[in-house]
């Protein structure tokens, strides 16, 4: 058996280690489309708002599942360099926009024209399924620490040590299970569930609405 039964199991785990956030103002945001019923769970048992923050990875010419830079809603992108070096930058910048174009459909069909949550001066809590390389998230943390919430909480089920390192110049705190030292780490955040199917446009606009 995995770690986690499926990503509701994990969501609702999350959710008992943030409950000493009960009562503070906060707004969860969820890492469509995997990390948004995670954060449905948290967001429930805090009573606070779910949101949705964007971040794309670019994916490398020859194996797109191989993440070499992430782009934010916002287009703030963050990527290896070495990947900038053998790929060129005007590859990267071209990619980046295309997938940010991406988003912005996505947004429209999830949110159905409602604006994004403010989060300045507000707790804000970042959730998704896991973390591989952390590039997305780094993204989406970029732009999020650009719109001045009061603290930011990273919250996900499991990832590898370096990558949640990597990640803390942005937050103020994080909250992960399963922490995968050198070595350690399954290899995909998918190897952590028994159950990992991908969550569909349809769930993540339920989630957001009801």
């Amino acid at each position: 058996m995995a770690a986690f039964k499926d990503r509701i199991d994990a969501g609702k785990r999350l959710a008992k280690e943030l409950r000493y956030l009960k009562g503070e103002p906060a707004v969860v945001y969820a890492l469509p489309r995997g990390g948004v019923p995670l954060a449905k769970e948290v967001a429930d048992e805090l009573k606070a708002p779910l949101d949705l923050l964007f971040a794309h990875k670019v994916g490398h010419p020859f194996s797109p599942e191989y993440a070499v830079a992430a782009i934010s809603e916002s287009g703030d992108i963050v990527a290896a360099p070495h990947e900038v070096q053998a790929l060129g930058k005007a590859f990267i910048e071209k990619a980046a926009e295309e997938e940010r174009l991406k988003m912005k459909a996505k947004r429209n069909l999830y949110l159905k024209g409602r604006g994004p949550i403010d989060p300045e001066g507000k707790v804000a809590i970042v959730v998704d399924d896991g973390i591989a390389t952390g590039l997305t998230l780094e993204a989406a943390l970029v732009e999020l620490k650009n719109k001045h919430p009061k603290r930011i909480i990273l919250a996900v089920p499991a990832a590898p040590e370096d990558a949640l390192d990597r990640l803390s110049k942005y937050t103020d705190e994080n909250v992960c299970l399963i922490i995968a030292g050198p070595g350690d780490y399954l290899g995909s955040v998918g190897a952590y569930y028994d159950h990992f199917g991908q969550t569909s446009d349809e769930e993540v606009t339920r989630a957001l609405f009801t």
